[in-house]
This record gives C-alpha cells, sequence and structure tokens, in this order.
C-alpha cells in the first residue's frame, strides 16, 4: 500500500496580541496598536495592522516606532489574556489531530494526515478550523496547507491576513523559484545576505547551485536549504517537542571595532531576545554571548542564574557583563550572539538570583 502523501496545514493568528486587545478594547480598533512599554528600554511585542504600514514591526525599539508612528496606541502585554485565548484555540485543534507542533501562543503545525474527524480535504479542514476560531475567539487566523512543514508555513504567509492558501503536491518546486529566499522560514537576514553574495537571489537560484557549493558555504544547513529550493521538508510535525534555546545572532556588513558599537548591537538583540521569550512565555538560567571576529575566529561565553532571567534589562546586563573582559577588542567583530538556555516556563523556579560564571 503506497505511502499516503502528507497534509499539513500551518495555522498563524493575526497580530494575535495586538488584535486581542483590540478585540478587547473597542476604543482601540481601526487604531495603530503596539502591544509594549513605550520607554528607552521598552521593544514593541506586537503590532497591529493599523500600525504596519507606518513600518511599525515587532521586536522595534518602543522610541522608534513612536517616531514612526506618532498616533501609535502602546498597550502593556497581558500575557494571561493570551494564553487562554491560545488555550481555546488549541483545543480546537485538537478535534481535528493529536500531531500539533505549536511554534508559540499563536501559531502551529498540524499534522492531518490522518485527521481524527473525517472532512473531504484539508483545505475544509483549515477553513474549518479557521471559522471555529472566529467563531469562539472573535479573532482571525491565515491558513497554509501543503504537504510539507516548509511550504504550509510559506501558503499560510502568501494571503495574510484572514486568508487560506494551498500550495498542491507537485506545485512546490514551481511556487517556491519566483520568491526571494529572505522570505524563507529558515532562511535568517544574514544567511540571505550570504546567499545574494553567492549570486543567490531566489528560490531558482538556490535551486541552481550545486549541492556541494552550498556545503562549502553553508555547512549542514546546506541539505535543507537544497530541499527547500525543490519543494522538499521530510521534517516531521513533532507534538510536544521541547524547546532548547532561545537566541539571535547578526552579521554586520562592516565589522566592528569599538565597545560602544558593541552594546548598542546587542541591545538590539537581547531585545529581540526578550520579544522571543515574552512570545512564548519562557525565560532561561544561561545567557550566552556569541562573538566571531573577521578572522572568522569564533568564542562564547555563558553566565548562568539560579533563577531564570527575570526581564530585558537584566539579559542586556548579563551579556555586557560578559563582554567586558574581551575588551579593548584584539580583532574587529563580524558577528555578535546572544542566546538564553535552560529555557522554563514562569513559575517554575524558586530563589534568589544569583550569578555564576560557567567555565
Amino acid at each position: 500500500m503506497p505511502t499516503p502523501v502528507r497534509r499539513i496545514i500551518h495555522i498563524d493568528m493575526d497580530a494575535f496580541y495586538a488584535s486581542v486587545e483590540q478585540r478587547d478594547n473597542p476604543a482601540l480598533k481601526g487604531r495603530p496598536v503596539a502591544v509594549g512599554h513605550c520607554q528607552e528600554r521598552g521593544v514593541v511585542a506586537a503590532a497591529s495592522y493599523e500600525a504596519r504600514p507606518y513600518g511599525v514591526r515587532s521586536a522595534m525599539p518602543s522610541l522608534i516606532a513612536q517616531r514612526k508612528c506618532p498616533d501609535l496606541v502602546f498597550v502593556p502585554p497581558r500575557f494571561e489574556a493570551y494564553r487562554a485565548v491560545s488555550a481555546q484555540i488549541h483545543a480546537i485543534f485538537a478535534r481535528y489531530t493529536s500531531l500539533i507542533q505549536p511554534l508559540s501562543l499563536d501559531e502551529a503545525y498540524l499534522d492531518i494526515t490522518h485527521p481524527l474527524l473525517r472532512r473531504a480535504s484539508a483545505t475544509a479542514i483549515a477553513e474549518e478550523i479557521r471559522a471555529s476560531i472566529f467563531e469562539q475567539t472573535g479573532l482571525t487566523a491565515s491558513a497554509g496547507v501543503s504537504y510539507n512543514k516548509f511550504l504550509a508555513k510559506l501558503a499560510s504567509d502568501h494571503r495574510k491576513p484572514n486568508g487560506l492558501f494551498v500550495i498542491p503536491p507537485g506545485q512546490g518546486e514551481s511556487f517556491v523559484a519566483p520568491l526571494p529566499v529572505g522570505t524563507f522560514h529558515g532562511v535568517g537576514p544574514a544567511t540571505a545576505r550570504r546567499m545574494n553574495a553567492l549570486g543567490i537571489h531566489t528560490g531558482a537560484d538556490l535551486r541552481a547551485c550545486p549541492l556541494d557549493i552550498l556545503k562549502h558555504h553553508f555547512g549542514k544547513a546546506a541539505a535543507f536549504y537544497h530541499g527547500i529550493a525543490h519543494g522538499v521538508d521530510n521534517r516531521p510535525v513533532e507534538a510536544n517537542r521541547p524547546r532548547k534555546s532561545l537566541g539571535k545572532e547578526t552579521t554586520f556588513i562592516e565589522d566592528l571595532h569599538t565597545e560602544a558599537d558593541l552594546v548598542h548591537a546587542m541591545t538590539s538583540l537581547a531585545a529581540q531576545v526578550w520579544t522571543s521569550c515574552q512570545k512564548r512565555e519562557l525565560s532561561g538560567r544561561t545567557v550566552t554571548l556569541k562573538l566571531r571576529h573577521s578572522d572568522f575566529t569564533q568564542l562564547t561565553r555563558s553566565q548562568s542564574f539560579t533563577d531564570p532571567v527575570e526581564d530585558e534589562a537584566t539579559l542586556l546586563k548579563a551579556g555586557v557583563r560578559l563582554l567586558s573582559p574581551l575588551l579593548p577588542l584584539a580583532k574587529p567583530v563580524r558577528l555578535l550572539g546572544l542566546s538564553l538556555t535552560g529555557l522554563v516556563l514562569p513559575g517554575q523556579a524558586e530563589g534568589a538570583r544569583q550569578l555564576s560564571l560557567l567555565p
């Protein structure tokens, strides 16, 4: 008996945090809203669709967002409310499959190759899920349907907000071909720049690049990039997969030479990492600094807390503390990274927060 073609749905709530705030406070409807705090080191956790034409995006420093959109309304985050809505949404998912891989409170993959409730098609299930979400929460969701996770994610982005798009078997490669590699899930900004420098700008360019060349430049990730360029992604939907780390890194167009430049870059990284923590309702006990010099020599330094990091300022302070012994710089820096490991949910740890330096 032939193996059935996989049927994967990617569900992504539309501007989730901001939409919950607009739903619960009718005075915010139709207005540009940012979830976050408007303060010096504040960061936008989510932006409503009314704010996005001004260039306001998640992970953007709050003061920059306010300059871009003077009428922007800042609303403090209410993670208990978001978590409650997320539980409603996931209960809807569970009607159709037990193979659910949450990516955050507002986003998940569903494998409905063998659904619990029989429907005419994966598209019909996706439509039913979207309708149920709206009926029960008053919020809209976008859905992508395809035969693997990579394409389902691309599909859900294709018709946002409040849309549904399907990439059928046999059409993945042609769908990917004209898209910029920077839009691919799994290809970050730094990798996209490296690909562009090699003349790889689109999915078609990536497909035309020999695998051995990709391996030379991208190592173990080359096989994944080669596969997605051909519309192939064999990763399973992993129910209850534990996340091991949250981090961000950036490769600079021009190497950095000064402490001030590095601290400025780390401030941005800390904001992005903490936004990811808030979105996923996670924190971590270990902060790791990654630094790559212009000659590609690399080092990491880590510092561990007894209790999880509790805010963005503490994360930034730990990163700067790890950087301090490396100054003044012996060589220019081309890449800087900041991450949290030892991830836990809020309330899982008690006791005093006491730092200890890891070897």
